[in-house]
């Protein structure tokens, strides 16, 4: 068994072919896509988080709206940037959207992608401790959010406060227990995935990674799934960690789905430079009729490795559209490799 969800960009623009003209229509559309994905039966919901763009960036609205109007699809991001967060807030936030979804949140976070503008982070009023870059503020970051989540009391109460005060220093609130062990890393190199394994995280990888082998891009992300497993094991963590990667996968089953996606099939893996001078790999996109992708995707060795699969969407198609490819992938493919 494996999980499937579906991780969605949120865009929005003029196109004549979007049925996402707005923030608004992506917003509610989003709402909509995560109702009938739980309704086919799908696991996750997720969002990616993006400043300066025409995509969805404040997750926490979103998240909360989405577990109020559904009870059992998981709900999360993929990923937040803890450059542009404020830790204690973000724990405000993220306990008051899991009470609110019964704690289904799974919460994706990590040092951030490739941004819209010059150091986005210092509009929102941060910028790196001396000694430290931007990397490694997003790290510290995260690793205040994941102690304050803990729910340990740290701050010193006030002698006339406006309430009554429980006895002892005092948490933020609300403390929803157990969200600490649904929070994840994304990470985009090895290091960063052992690392979020030495600070019990479960792991999310997508479809880009630092080229560090020269191997097929699956090869190289089981590879670093392989290392987080084995960094977990010697942390002595009691709990199984969770693993998931990211997808571009489309099962052609009409003539839309061969219009829309034909022209995915025999994609190949692509490298890059992002950053400077990091050398990156991206993950090729499967598109093909069910029985072909089925020997495709079996040969994709991260797929093995990971428990969770995110399924990148077309949010921009409508939800219609996009409830009908993830079907397909559930009712033609996954049977085929004993994902269900």
């Amino acid at each position: 068994m494996k999980k499937i969800g579906f991780l969605s960009f949120g865009h929005w623009g003029t196109h004549p072919s979007y049925q996402t003209r707005s923030a608004s229509d992506t917003l509610l559309q989003s709402i909509d896509l995560a109702v009938a994905a739980e309704e086919i039966g799908l696991d996750g919901a997720y969002f990616r988080v993006h400043h300066f763009a025409a995509q969805l960036a404040s997750p926490f609205p979103l998240l909360s709206a989405i577990g109020a109007k559904t009870s059992k699809i998981e709900i999360g991001t993929g990923v937040i940037d803890m450059r542009y967060e404020n830790p204690l807030y973000m724990v405000e936030d993220a306990g008051a959207a899991d009470l609110i979804s019964e704690g289904r949140l799974q919460l994706g976070i990590s040092r951030g992608s490739p941004e819209q503008v010059i150091d986005g982070w210092r509009y929102f009023g941060y910028e790196p401790a001396e000694g430290e870059d931007n990397a490694a503020m997003g790290r510290r970051k995260a690793l205040e959010f994941l102690e304050k989540l803990k729910g340990v009391g740290f701050a010193q109460p006030s002698p006339n406060p406006m309430f009554p005060n429980p006895p002892g220093l005092l948490r933020l609130e609300p403390h929803s227990e157990g969200l600490r062990e649904r929070i994840w890393w994304g990470a985009g190199s090895n290091a960063t995935a052992i690392w979020a394994a030495e600070n019990g995280m479960n792991l999310q990888s997508s479809t880009l990674k630092e080229d560090e082998s020269f191997k097929p891009f699956h090869v190289q992300q089981a590879e670093q799934i392989r290392l987080y497993k084995d960094a977990w094991k010697k942390a002595g963590h009691q709990r199984e960690p969770r693993v998931s990667i990211s997808r571009s996968i489309f099962a052609l089953v009409n003539d839309q789905d061969h219009y829309y996606f034909g022209q995915e099939a025999n994609r190949q893996d692509k490298t890059g430079v992002i950053e400077k001078d990091k050398r990156a790999i991206f993950g090729r996109s499967y598109a093909a009729e069910p029985d072909q992708l089925i020997k495709e995707l079996a040969q994709d060795e991260a797929i093995q490795e990971a428990d969770t699969l995110l399924l990148t969407v077309p949010n921009t198609l409508g939800v219609d559209y996009n409830i009908h490819m993830l079907s397909a992938i559930l009712e033609h493919v996954a049977p085929g490799l004993s994902w269900r």
